[in-house]
């Protein structure tokens, strides 16, 4: 990305991220796709909170966008990468994918739209772009109706760094996946990560 201006290294100790039970209502009447990712999904699959989480991150078909942005409107949002932030504008939209929103009156980030590519109504991994979900095997919902990214695919992304957090999320919703889900997992990884350390957990009995 050319230039900084009007970019800011934006306080990671300004985060204090909604809920997804919090984000909901502010989402429900608009026009888009969006689901929340990383490690709420996971605690949404689970039906239970099991840690902190740093932030809240949902993921929007990059089309859609400009919908979610609406129903934001209350909020400042920017282009976040790098370690930089900038005001929305069609350069960094396509420079970077995530988006923060800060609430204006106490400048605290409350949560970060991650704009996703899709093809139509598929879904299209940034990983690797022959990894392809239809959209309406990408998203399952909560009892009161949240939606979130189905878990194999969270820990698909939680694979690559595999921090403290990722290994005992990875643990933690092992025991709860599907034979489908372990095998979409494994797929998955051999592609992404070939050799990846949680593969003999996912294929053995």
């Amino acid at each position: 990305m050319s230039g900084d201006a009007g970019s800011f290294e934006p306080d990671l100790g300004m985060w204090d991220a909604w809920t997804p039970t919090q984000l909901s209502p502010k989402l429900e009447h608009a026009d888009a796709t969006w689901y929340v990712l990383a490690g709420w999904a996971l605690d949404l699959f689970q039906g239970r909170q099991t840690r902190e989480h740093e932030d809240l991150e949902i993921g929007v078909p990059a089309h859609e966008f400009g919908a979610v942005r609406g129903a934001l409107a209350e909020l400042e949002l920017f282009v976040v990468g790098d370690g930089r932030a900038w005001p929305l504008g069609e350069a960094v939209l396509s420079a970077h994918r995530q988006t923060w929103a800060r609430e204006p009156e106490s400048g605290l980030w409350r949560v970060d739209v991650i704009r996703e590519p899709w093809d139509g109504d598929v879904w299209v991994c940034r990983l690797d772009t022959r990894i392809r979900v239809p959209g309406d095997d990408l998203v399952a919902r909560t009892r009161e109706g949240i939606p979130y990214i189905r878990p194999e695919i969270a820990l698909l992304f939680k694979a690559k760094a595999v921090r403290a957090k990722d290994e005992a999320d990875f643990t933690a919703v092992l025991p709860l996946l599907g034979d489908d889900q372990r095998r979409w997992l494994v797929d998955a990884l051999v592609l992404v990560h070939p050799g990846h350390r949680w593969l003999p957990a996912l294929v053995s009995d």
